[in-house]
């Protein structure tokens, strides 16, 4: 099979023909028709992140090893199966992949938590994901159905930017009189979030974005208001927005230095801060407003598999539709990750092997 693969961190992908695995045991073979294309994706490829003090954090220090086959948001066929799994699915049926796998053991994936596991063995960044034409599934629990009608692109970006948008909205406990703002609001986690926020909450939603283009999108996404920060001081237009009250619950899908300086300084009191995003960085805070103002900082990373059966529940009726504008050749993986670092991409972009 082919894969295309970061065989060292800040070189072109490159392809690779590789032995297509057999599934054994609880081991599912998918052929893979759609891969979406992610920011942590840019940093797996750079081979680390942005540290505090401008220290580079490495991936490898914490397991990743390469040469890798990124790509966890996956969609695809079932190919093959292995002898347990045959019992649960069969060839041919249309299938999107849970790929926060965990080791099975520690408290996390013991509560159905594997995302949050000690331990974790995610596809795309632990072990081989979806930039290629199959990848090994290591157990069936991983894999859901699609109903036929599902659109295969959309659906595979259910895995991470859909989830991840879920799960944020899910812990920012909105309720229908809040404001809540969406920083990064015009990626494919900010349109999935103000879809979910406006579909199961009634918050009134305010999208921060660099570029007019995309804030129009994230208009026709739902958001009540959007703030071109770019062009306008965000906290004095968020307090415009808030009648000086300040934002009842903020999700930072950039989470660097910049915006969550940003963020504390619109923060009702009681508010909620959501960080998502890998951009990283460092930021100092005063603490007294922290207990003084009753704010609640909450980390996010991806979801449940729980999470992940509601939320597809929710795209087979249609009541969020994911926002995939560009569709890209295997060999087209390194053009896919540029653009998406250069800020090109509006929403989500796949990879169809």
């Amino acid at each position: 099979m082919k894969a295309i693969r970061i065989v060292r961190p800040k070189e072109p992908l490159e392809i690779q023909e590789l032995e297509t695995p057999k599934p054994q045991g609880s081991q599912v073979l998918v052929k893979v028709q759609s891969s979406g294309v992610c920011h942590s994706d840019i940093q797996l490829w750079d081979g680390g992140y942005r540290g505090p003090g401008g220290q580079f954090l490495k991936v490898t220090d914490r397991g990743i090893k390469y040469p890798l086959t990124p790509g966890h948001e996956v969609a695809g066929t079932i190919d093959s199966l292995g002898e347990d799994a045959k019992r649960f699915f069969i060839k041919n049926e249309k299938v999107v992949i849970y790929p926060w796998i965990g080791e099975g053991l520690c408290p996390a994936c013991r509560g159905g938590e594997d995302n949050l596991c000690d331990k974790p063995r995610s596809l795309g960044v632990y072990r081989d994901g979806g930039y290629a034409e199959y990848v090994l599934v290591p157990n069936y629990r991983y894999i859901v159905k699609l109903d036929e009608d599902m659109d295969i692109d959309a659906s595979a970006t259910l895995s991470c930017s859909g989830l991840t948008a879920y799960r944020a909205i899910k812990n920012a406990n909105l309720k229908p009189d809040d404001n809540v703002v969406i920083v990064g609001g015009t990626g494919g986690l900010g349109l999935m979030a103000i879809q979910l926020a406006k579909a199961l909450t009634g918050a009134k939603v305010i999208a921060i974005g660099l570029h007019n283009n995309k804030l129009q999108a994230a208009r026709k996404c739902g958001a009540d208001a959007v703030v071109n920060s770019n062009k306008e001081d965000p906290t004095k237009a968020i307090m415009e927005l808030t009648d000086k009250m300040g934002a009842d619950a903020v999700i930072d899908f950039v989470n660097d230095s910049k915006t969550v300086e940003a963020d504390m300084q619109f923060l009702r009191r009681r508010a909620r801060l959501v960080l998502v995003g890998l951009f990283g960085g460092e930021v100092n805070l005063n603490l007294i407003n922290i207990p003084a103002r009753a704010y609640k900082l909450i980390g996010i990373d991806n979801g449940s598999i729980i999470d992940f059966i509601e939320l597809i529940s929710l795209a087979s009726r249609r009541i969020v539709k994911p926002v995939v504008s560009n569709q890209f050749k295997l060999d087209q993986a390194t053009e896919a990750l540029t653009l998406l670092r250069e800020g090109k991409i509006i929403g989500r972009s796949v990879i169809n092997p």
